[in-house]
């Protein structure tokens, strides 16, 4: 894997860190200068104090980060410069333009922008951009600069709390999508919008999503990061060991560490599902393509925009282009010997937790039956 070489590692301690603090480093960095700045221009006798205020975050401090981590320009670049993210709704966008032109577009989520942009230029009657976070006001200045502003509306706010000037809109457009597809999303505001705002007959980009499983080898990695807890200079803190299992890694799998096929788990229409859809169980059977080793479970997802004239999308699979989402790895308790030909069958339960539906509780049942191994067990997982 890509942390083997140094790479970004989303691994010890939770992924609200991996997400609404990813680039935290970066922000203190970025906030410690401008504070830098702001003081030397007092010292100064500079009289101007919105300066700094009128950098968008920086008087967040890390206490917001979790709530607002979407006003951290860092988060937006590295979603920008996912190209197959990124690249991909714009082929949709300007190579299906009849799904957009002269059409009422609802951009939920809409960041910087850049998905409301790409509709306005591909003909779009209007787009009405839906930010939560300060990026909003960015936004605003970004639909101006480039002369989309008679286009272009930017509404600051919660969707479940703002009201559109219009009844209702043809096309939907979001990228809502979070780690293992589910965690930290956006999908219950998208289908929230959907059912308020939608008129008949009209679309959502992306309209389909599909979970996907598979099994890999990963003995050097589950070493560094489980094992090293039986030893850590000289002292057992073997108690810890389990904690960082029921914590899912989210990182980029060679794809030369794949052991068994990929099997689909979950799809869903975001043009009919419900938000009970997102909890679910499903069952399992991945048929080892070699004899190998099993040190985790690999989960990703594929993105998928039917409407288009030609089916159009991306994978978040080892197999394919790197994306921002990686892939999430689940280590296994037990060391899984397992030859050509036989399977290890079980099944998944995918729930939002209780206290906080943007996390994610998973449980984990697997099974072999095999000529060197045989084993039995139910493990959980979960992704905060």
């Amino acid at each position: 894997m890509d942390r083997r070489k140094g790479g970004n590692r989303d691994a010890n301690g939770s992924l609200v860190e991996a997400t609404a603090s990813r680039l935290r480093v970066e922000s203190d960095e970025e906030a410690e200068e401008v504070g830098m700045e702001v003081e030397e221009s007092f010292d100064a006798g500079v009289e101007d104090e919105q300066a700094a205020a009128e950098v968008i975050g920086s008087e967040k401090t890390s206490a917001d980060y979790y709530f607002d981590s979407y006003s951290h320009f860092g988060i937006h670049e590295e979603m920008l410069k996912d190209v197959v993210r990124t690249k991909t709704y714009q082929n949709v966008i300007t190579q299906s333009s009849f799904l957009i032109k002269n059409k009422v577009v609802l951009d939920v989520g809409a960041g910087t922008g850049i998905l409301s942009l790409f509709c306005a230029k591909a003909g779009a009657k209007h787009v009405y951009a839906i930010e939560c976070s300060q990026m909003a006001d960015m936004a605003q200045e970004i639909v101006k600069s480039n002369g989309y502003s008679d286009v272009i509306t930017v509404i600051k706010g919660k969707v479940e709390e703002i009201e559109l000037p219009v009844p209702k809109v043809d096309v939907i457009i979001s990228e809502w999508m979070g780690y293992f597809l589910l965690f930290e999303n956006m999908l219950n505001t998208v289908l929230y919008a959907r059912d308020k705002w939608l008129a008949d007959g009209g679309v959502v980009l992306p309209d389909r999503t599909s979970l996907r499983l598979t099994a890999i080898e990963d003995a050097e990695y589950k070493e560094d990061k489980i094992e090293f807890w039986n030893n850590v200079y000289g002292f057992d803190m073997s108690c810890i060991k389990k904690q960082a299992m029921m914590e899912p890694l989210v990182d980029t799998v060679d794809a030369n560490q794949i052991v068994t096929n990929c099997q689909l788990l979950k799809t869903m229409d975001i043009s009919k599902m419900t938000p009970g859809d997102a909890s679910f169980t499903v069952p399992f059977k991945l048929v080892a393509e070699r004899n190998d080793y099993i040190h985790a479970l690999v989960a990703y997802f594929d993105v998928s925009f039917t409407k288009c004239h030609k089916l159009m999308g991306f994978s978040t699979g080892p197999r394919s282009k790197a994306t921002h989402w990686k892939q999430t790895v689940l280590y296994l308790e037990d060391v899984i010997t397992i030859c050509q030909g036989e399977s290890l069958s079980g099944s998944m339960t995918v729930t939002p937790n209780k206290s906080n539906p943007r996390d994610i509780d998973i449980k984990l049942k697997y099974s072999i039956n095999g000529h060197r191994c045989q084993v039995s067990r139910t493990q959980f997982y979960k992704m905060r």
